[in-house]
């Protein structure tokens, strides 16, 4: 059973993203997202300009005719979201956690990708893979995963991005929609994102809150590790101590900007301040313009 609270959230993300979807993302994510190849579809009267390597030679001798063979983008593919579920996915100071923008990031494209006819799945970790849900299409499925997305409580605090991509390639062998969630608190990834890049078309959701990059002078603060549980006490009234924290939160952001882009992965910056749809209708378009 679903908890009524928590059934009343689902709705009106549902409610939400499908406008979304009618309105705004359906027709972006269909020409974002190409299909495998292209399959034979029919075959009609040659027309003035058509390609003559594409006259279907039998055809025309039969009929005393030129007719040409109609091909058609094999649109039909595989999405995949893995969402990120360690202790830092529960932070955020601007009214909704990374967790929960993630739930509504992945919401938008799911129903974005049934709506297209494609399969979705879902993998949920942290330094261990936490939940698996193959891909199937409909409704149902999608509010299956939003659910989980919401409601299912990790085993583990950490983040092990490579663990979570390793598992995906072994079990995903077909060329995929990869959409790669997180805050990307972590390390010696880049390999493994390489070796995924090349295999499925890897895309990269980087979750931002701001008091991650700045802090306001309210004296001392215990600042808790999410994910390791290690307390540090800060001053915040220092103006050094303000400068040595946006300091090492740029470089970080910088460090992972940089790993994404030597990996050849694009990226999705989203804050919890600023809200996802405006992010993701630049990367589709940016998208569509390259394609």
């Amino acid at each position: 059973m679903i908890p009524d609270e928590l059934f009343k959230k689902i709705r009106q993300i549902e409610v939400r993203t499908k406008g979304l979807v009618q309105n705004v993302f359906g027709g972006e994510y269909h020409t974002a997202f190409k299909g495998q190849g292209i399959e034979f579809s029919e075959v009609r009267p040659y027309q003035f300009g058509d390609e003559i390597r594409n006259i279907d030679w039998n055809v025309s001798a039969r009929t005393n005719d030129t007719y040409v063979k109609v091909y058609e983008e094999e649109r039909e593919q595989t999405v995949m979201l893995l969402v990120d579920v360690s202790g830092s996915g529960n932070f955020g100071t601007q009214g909704k956690f990374k967790r929960e923008v993630a739930a509504e990031v992945c919401a938008v494209i799911a129903f974005s990708a049934v709506q297209n006819n494609d399969k979705v799945g879902l993998l949920l970790f942290s330094d261990e893979v936490e939940l698996f849900v193959p891909p199937k299409k409909g409704r149902r499925h999608v509010l299956r995963m939003v659910r989980d997305l919401f409601a299912y409580e990790p085993d583990s605090r950490g983040t092990d991005i490579q663990g979570a991509l390793d598992h995906l390639m072994r079990l995903v062998r077909r060329r995929a929609v990869v959409v790669l969630i997180s805050d990307f608190f972590d390390a010696g990834y880049e390999k493994t994102l390489r070796g995924a890049g090349r295999r499925h078309d890897l895309v990269a959701v980087h979750l931002q809150d701001p008091r991650e990059e700045e802090l306001p002078p309210v004296g001392l603060v215990d600042f808790v590790d999410a994910e390791t549980g290690e307390t540090v006490t800060l001053d915040t009234r220092s103006s050094e101590a303000r400068e040595r924290y946006a300091e090492h939160a740029h470089q970080q952001r910088a460090d992972t900007k940089a790993l994404l882009r030597r990996a050849r992965v694009d990226t999705v910056p989203i804050r919890t301040d600023e809200g996802y749809v405006e992010p993701l209708i630049r990367f589709f378009r940016q998208r569509n313009r390259r394609a």
